[in-house]
């Protein structure tokens, strides 16, 4: 039942309008997408509901006002255990793996600061595709990157969905936040010299300054619309002072190399509808031998 339920999270965060099919046909294919049939007998579900939802084809339809000089391929497939994304060869691959370990890290019920259950799921699912996608664009369009990669695909993914609704937005920040947040407190354990240098050499930055990152340009972005991450806390002052400088810098540098590459009459009518937010109300599992752990008390109150 769980698995049921965690695909049925992911599937329908990208239902949208059926509107939307007749955008897709202009430019779709520049991402061509494929559903690699899982090795593992545990992800034959995952599998299964995500192509019958259509979930690669909806995401196809949202990316559809880019234009690339040559096809990005989106892949749902098994990573043999590793529950990550990646980019490589022109081809994005979201693990089986990743698609679970978000389902497992859902809360049973919404988190004091907010976040419902099904925001864990989607805000960090919808996050690193974005993020996945920030990479084929530095990479196809050859675009100049200063300072760490990866943190440059983070701010790029964080500023797409800010360009949507104000509380589409809001969720999917919520979401991404809470699942760095829950990565950081796994990595609570003592390490090992080899751990330590393995996870302070990452070229990720630690799940930690890439919550406070995300929260960071969402401030900057609206300081009225995520004023509460500083009132309540979860922002240090500190931080908030140059967020809306980093905000700004991020969106000077994506108006600059990005949008040159975005047909922007269709991206007006893609933004202009709500993807993530038409969602049915989610029965939560029964809670049994098999049943998810109370989201830990971390300083985001997840």
């Amino acid at each position: 039942m769980k698995t049921a339920l965690a695909l049925a999270v992911v599937g329908m965060f990208l239902v949208t309008a059926t509107a939307m099919t007749a955008f897709a046909a202009s430019k779709a294919s520049q991402i061509s997408i494929r559903y690699v049939p899982p090795k593992n007998p545990a992800h034959q579900p995952i599998y299964k509901d995500l192509k019958e939802r259509r979930a690669l084809e909806k995401l196809q339809e949202f990316l559809s006002p880019f234009r690339l000089p040559r096809t990005v391929q989106f892949s749902l497939a098994g990573c043999d255990g590793e529950d990550d994304a990646s980019y490589g060869d022109e081809a994005i691959t979201i693990c089986y793996e990743y698609v679970d370990k978000l389902w497992k890290n859902m809360p049973a019920k919404t988190t004091p600061a907010g976040i419902a259950p099904m925001d864990t799921v989607i805000g960090p699912f919808v996050d690193t595709s974005l993020h996945e996608f920030a990479h084929a664009l530095f990479d196809m369009l050859n675009l100049p990157v200063l300072g760490r990669e990866e943190d440059a695909a983070d701010q790029v993914a964080a500023y797409i969905y800010l360009q949507l609704g104000k509380a589409e937005a809001r969720r999917l920040i919520m979401g991404t936040a809470y699942a760095y947040l829950t990565d950081a407190k796994s990595d609570d354990a003592p390490l090992t010299p080899k751990e330590f240098a393995e996870d302070f050499a990452e070229a990720h930055g630690m799940p930690q300054q890439r919550a406070y990152n995300v929260l960071c340009i969402a401030y900057g972005a609206d300081t009225k619309l995520f004023g509460d991450f500083v009132t309540k806390g979860y922002l240090p002052e500190e931080r908030a002072d140059v967020c809306e400088e980093e905000y700004e810098q991020v969106q000077d540098a994506y108006e600059e190399l990005v949008t040159p590459h975005i047909d922007s009459a269709l991206e007006k009518k893609i933004f202009n509808i709500t993807w993530f937010l038409k969602t049915p109300t989610l029965k939560q599992p029964q809670r049994g031998s098999q049943q998810q752990k109370e989201a830990p008390k971390l300083s985001f109150d997840v």
